[in-house]
């Protein structure tokens, strides 16, 4: 039997979740603190963790890094309100493995709680597997022949099996067992992240902690206290000391993700600590020792970043030791239909159902669409499809309407574009015929309408896409394509 500690200051969740866990084949054990829960943790080598985020004596992010130090192998589910979803989703970049909100419903608890476990013990496995190679080629020669027969690693990354996927692995394994920073390229959806994960795993820092920040979703003002942490009192806010993302990785690996989004004057500052491989939280007189691993990505080349005044040289320098550039969905035609098998695999394990493959249309469709939001978007389309089929196949039906229609909208995008925009050729012309000069509205309703042209067209017809870069609702967004007649 499987063995789950969990950790909650209300006795009543940690009374709930071990009579329920224990009614399904767990032996339970639980603790209304921090430190308890460690020792607990400590004496019993459970096969997983769950953690309310917010306790009595310590943070969930504390309690989290305490068990990643001690025990990297064991999963981690965060237990959250609604209200901190956003923190909950940066604990995991820390190594949490999942959230689960409350209210907490038993199904989704029971569904989240094997898979962690499962996904565990498959990692476990394959670590076991892996054997450190006299690398002939750059590639490992004990991984390929895994390679060939499993689509993931670890990580949970798709490596596939094309010439594509094997030089981008090849890099990775040239790179992985150095101390070298590395710049990843790719489009946005393309597995960055995934990649820097599996520099990490591949090293020999492995067993030490792989911090994940992405620089383009915290403020300017809230960059340098999440990189450097701070001191208590050191700011009005600073209700507590933070410890910052290079102290959490510290041993390990930093991933910065767009990491052309921060600031002239974090730059600055992130140079120095890149340099001096020092820093001080923000308010501190302490110099930190570090030892960590820079990975960064970027959807833009840093060096142009660089000559536009964007990004500063010298920090491109430090980090251009080695570059990977991670393959677009659609240059991977030979790999798609692994990936949407592997995605398949994890989507029906996370709903509970048993969708077996996929129709042959749905085939041709992955094959002749262009994937703009790559694999992120090809997950989330087989998200969507498993839920909504019912049979053993995906079929056409459960795939979006720009995906089953590319090849058509795609040939009208392709058609020359008149002279005139319909909009303009309907105001153009008084009651008798003659030609009159444009009224402010005229111009403006012909302005309106190449603006929603052209949305349209850049995400393949996707009204939600295009509502949401047009900052209006759907419903206003379908009263415009029928007064203009789209």
């Amino acid at each position: 039997m499987k063995k789950i500690v969990v950790v909650d200051d209300e006795a009543d969740i940690c009374f709930l979740l071990k009579r329920f866990l224990s009614k399904n084949d767990f032996i339970v054990e639980t603790a209304q603190n921090g430190k308890d829960g460690l020792a607990l943790i400590e004496s019993i080598s459970p096969d997983l963790v769950m953690t309310d985020f917010r306790l009595g004596d310590i943070t969930g992010t504390e309690l989290l890094m305490a068990i990643k130090s001690k025990r990297p192998n064991v999963p981690v589910l965060i237990i959250t309100g609604y209200s901190d979803i956003k923190v909950a989703v940066n604990v995991m970049k820390l190594g949490a493995y999942d959230y689960i909100t409350k209210p907490l419903f038993p199904d989704e608890i029971l569904v989240t709680v094997k898979k962690a476990i499962a996904d565990a013990e498959a990692a476990q496995n394959e670590e076991q597997q892996y054997v450190a190679p006299a690398m002939s080629d750059g590639v490992s020669e004990a991984v390929k022949p895994a390679r060939k027969n499993q689509s993931r690693t670890k990580a949970g990354y798709i490596m596939g099996n094309s010439e594509v996927s094997d030089n981008l692995f090849r890099q990775v394994d040239l790179v992985a067992p150095t101390n070298f920073s590395v710049i990843i390229y790719g489009e946005s959806g393309s597995g960055k992240e995934a990649i820097a994960q599996e520099i990490h795993n591949r090293s020999k820092r492995r067993d030490m902690p792989f911090v994940a920040m992405d620089c383009g979703a915290i403020s300017k003002e809230l960059a340098g206290s999440e990189l450097f942490g701070h001191e208590k009192g050191s700011f009005t806010g600073a209700l507590q000391t933070k410890i910052g993302h290079f102290e959490l990785a510290n041993g390990g690996t930093l991933f910065l993700d767009e990491v052309s989004n921060l600031s002239y004057e974090i730059q600055v500052a992130l140079l120095r600590v890149v340099q001096e491989r020092k820093m001080r939280r923000i308010g501190g007189s302490k110099e930190i020792d570090l030892d960590v691993r820079i990975i960064v990505a970027s959807n833009e080349r840093l060096l142009d970043s660089a000559k536009n005044g964007k990004f500063r040289e010298d920090l491109y320098y430090r980090f251009n030791e080695f570059t990977i550039e991670v393959p677009a969905l659609r240059n991977r035609k030979d790999d798609l239909m692994l990936f949407a098998s592997a995605f398949l695999e994890t989507t029906n394990a996370e709903l509970g159902k048993n969708v077996k493959g996929f129709s042959e249309e749905v085939k041709n469709d992955f094959l002749n669409y262009s994937w703009p939001g790559n694999l992120r978007e090809l997950k989330n389309v087989i998200k969507r499809a498993t839920l909504l089929s019912d049979g053993d196949l995906i079929e056409e039906k459960a795939l979006p309407f720009e995906i089953v229609n590319y090849r058509r909208l795609k040939d009208l995008d392709d058609e020359p574009v008149p002279a005139a925009s319909p909009v303009a050729s309907l105001l153009s012309e008084n009651a008798d015929g003659e030609e009159t000069k444009p009224s402010l509205k005229t111009v403006a309703n012909e302005a309106e309408y190449d603006m929603i042209m052209q949305v349209l067209r850049d995400v393949n017809f996707n009204k939600s896409k295009a509502a949401r870069l047009l900052n209006i609702d759907r419903k206003t967004l379908y009263n415009k394509m029928k007064q203009f007649d789209i």
